[in-house]
C-alpha cells in the first residue's frame, strides 16, 4: 500500500516537471497564511488597540474573499502567467506599505485601507497551482487516483502552509517583531509566486476560447447546463461551514489555554491539529477509485460532527491535545474532496474562478465565526465557541447527505464553441501553441501515468475512455498517450 501510495505521489511530481513547481506554489503561498496573523500582531504592537488590530485584519480577510473569485476568473481568461505577476507584485508592494504605514502609527481608516489592499491582490496561488496540476494530470489522460493524489498533495501544502506560517510569525515576532515577519512574506511573494507564474507549466492552463451563449449553454453559463449551477453553490456553502469550523475551533482552544493558564499553548494545539490534518490528507490517495466522491464526503463531515462533539466537555490541556488532532484527520478529506467535486462540476475555463471562489469561502466562513465565538467564548466560556464549531459540522453533515452532487465531468461541448472574441491571450501563448508545448511533456510521462495507476490497483472500470467512445476498445498502443483539449481526455470512476 505504501509503495503503490509513494508511486503515485512519484507520477504526480512527474506531471508538475519536477519538485520545483510544488516547492515554488509551496512557497507562493505561505506568505498569505503569514499576513493574517502578522497583520494582527504588527498593529496591535504599533497601534496599541486589539480593536484596530482587528479592523485591519478583518479588512484583511474581506479583500482576499471578495477579490480571490475575481483574480481566478482574470486568470481563466488572460492565463495565470500575466495575472499571478501582476497580483504577486501588487501584493507584495500592499504588504510592504501596511508595514511602512504601522511602524509610522497611521490612523485606523489608512491601515484598513492598506488592509484591504493587501488582501485583495493576493495571487491566490494556492487555488491556481490546484489548476494546473489537474490540468497537467488530465492532458496526461491520468486516472482518477493520479487526479485524487494531485488534490491531496495541493491540499497537504495548504496546510502544511498554514501551520508553518503562523509559526514563524510567531518566531520572528518573538526574536525581532512582526514587521520582518510581514517583510519576509513580501519578499516571498515578489519571488516564489513570481517563480510560479513563469514555471512552464503554466501554459497547460492557457486561456480557451469561450463558447456562443446560446441554448442551455447560456443558462447554465460558461457552456454548462442549469443544473450544475445547484451543485456548485453547494460545494461553496460547505467549504464556508468547514472555514466556520475552523474559525469557532480556534477562538475555543484560545478561550480554553487562556482559562487553563497557557496561552502559548493555543498555536501549538492549532498547528497539531494541522499536521494530523496533512497526513490525513496525504492518505487520501490512497482511497481505492471505487468509493465515490459522494460518499467521501459524507464519511468526512460525519466523522468531522462525531469527532468534535468531545470538544464540549473537554476541560484539560492534553485532552484538548487529543480531541483537536483526532478531529483534523477529518478535516483535510473533506477539504480535498469538495475541490475534487468542484472540478467535476465546472468546465475547464472556469476551473481557476471556481477554485479560488472555494478558498474564499474558507476564509469567509473561518472570519465570521472567528469573529463570533470570540464574544461567545468571552461571555459563556470555550464550550460556547466550541457549539459553533459543532453547529458548523452538523449542518456540513446535513448538507453532504441530502445533496445529490454531479459527478460527470463537464463534456467538451460544454467547453467549446465560438470564439465570442472576448478572450485574449495578454501575452500567453495561443490555445495550440500551448497544446503543443504542453503535450510534448505530457507524452514523455504518460507512460509513467498509465504504468502508476495501474501498479496503484486503479480497475479497468474507471480507465480513461475518450469522451462518446465508450465502449470502444481503444487504439493500439494509445494507451496513456495524452489527448489534445476537445479529445475528452477524462476519466470518469463509478462514483457512488
Amino acid at each position: 500500500m505504501a509503495g503503490a501510495l509513494l508511486t503515485t505521489y512519484r507520477t504526480v511530481i512527474r506531471l508538475c516537471g519536477g519538485p520545483l513547481l510544488p516547492a515554488l506554489s509551496f512557497l507562493g503561498r505561505l506568505p498569505t497564511a503569514m499576513c493574517q496573523l502578522g497583520t494582527l500582531l504588527l498593529v496591535a504592537r504599533t497601534s496599541g488597540s486589539l480593536a484596530t488590530a482587528g479592523l485591519v485584519g478583518g479588512a484583511l480577510a474581506a479583500g482576499q474573499t471578495v477579490a480571490g473569485p475575481v483574480v481566478g476568473r482574470l486568470a481563466d481568461r488572460l492565463g495565470q502567467r500575466p495575472v499571478v505577476l501582476a497580483a504577486a507584485l501588487l501584493n507584495a508592494c500592499a504588504v510592504a506599505a501596511l508595514v511602512v504605514a504601522a511602524l509610522g502609527r497611521a490612523p485606523t481608516v489608512p491601515l484598513a485601507a492598506l488592509g484591504a489592499a493587501a488582501g485583495a491582490s493576493v495571487p491566490q496561488v494556492g487555488p491556481l497551482a490546484r489548476t494546473r496540476t489537474v490540468a497537467l494530470a488530465r492532458r496526461a489522460a491520468a486516472g482518477e487516483r493520479t487526479v485524487s493524489a494531485a488534490l491531496s498533495l495541493e491540499g497537504t501544502l495548504d496546510e502544511v502552509s498554514f501551520v508553518l506560517g503562523p509559526a514563524l510569525v510567531g518566531v520572528a515576532a518573538t526574536v525581532a517583531h512582526p514587521a520582518a515577519a510581514l517583510l519576509l512574506a513580501s519578499v516571498l511573494l515578489a519571488g516564489c509566486a513570481s517563480g510560479f507564474a513563469l514555471h512552464p507549466t503554466a501554459k497547460a492552463v492557457a486561456p480557451r476560447r469561450a463558447p456562443a451563449r446560446t441554448g442551455a449553454a447560456h443558462a447554465g453559463g460558461a457552456g454548462e447546463p442549469y443544473r450544475r449551477r445547484g451543485t456548485v453553490h453547494g460545494l461553496r456553502a460547505s467549504a464556508a461551514l468547514q472555514g466556520a469550523m475552523f474559525g469557532a475551533c480556534q477562538a475555543g482552544i484560545t478561550a480554553l489555554t487562556e482559562e487553563l493558564g497557557a496561552p502559548g499553548q493555543s498555536g501549538l494545539v492549532y498547528a497539531a491539529m494541522g499536521v494530523m490534518s496533512a497526513v490525513a490528507g496525504i492518505a487520501m490517495a490512497s482511497v481505492p477509485v471505487s468509493v465515490g466522491l459522494p460518499l467521501r464526503r459524507r464519511v468526512a463531515t460525519g466523522a468531522a460532527l462525531v469527532l468534535a462533539l468531545p470538544l464540549l466537555v473537554v476541560h484539560s490541556l492534553w485532552g484538548l491535545y487529543v480531541v483537536v488532532v483526532v478531529l483534523g484527520s477529518a478535516y483535510a478529506p473533506h477539504l480535498i474532496t469538495l475541490f475534487a467535486l468542484t472540478e467535476r462540476a465546472v468546465p475547464p475555463s472556469r476551473l481557476g474562478e471556481s477554485m479560488a471562489f472555494m478558498t474564499s469561502g474558507i476564509i469567509g466562513g473561518q472570519a465570521l465565526a472567528l469573529t463570533a465565538a470570540g464574544p461567545l467564548a468571552e461571555d459563556s466560556g470555550p464550550a460556547a465557541a466550541f457549539a459553533l464549531a459543532v453547529g458548523a459540522a452538523a449542518a456540513a453533515c446535513l448538507l453532504a447527505l441530502t445533496s445529490r452532487p454531479d459527478t460527470e465531468p463537464p463534456s467538451p461541448a460544454a467547453d467549446t464553441g465560438t470564439d465570442t472574441g472576448t478572450d485574449t491571450d495578454a501575452g500567453a501563448d495561443t490555445d495550440a501553441d500551448a497544446d503543443t508545448a504542453v503535450d510534448a511533456d505530457t507524452v514523455a510521462v504518460a507512460d509513467a501515468v498509465a504504468d502508476a495507476d495501474t501498479a496503484a490497483g486503479a480497475p479497468g472500470a474507471g480507465e480513461a475512455v475518450p469522451d462518446g467512445t465508450a465502449g470502444k476498445a481503444p487504439a493500439a498502443g494509445s494507451a496513456g498517450r495524452a489527448l489534445p483539449d476537445g479529445a475528452g481526455a477524462r476519466r470518469v470512476p463509478p462514483d457512488s
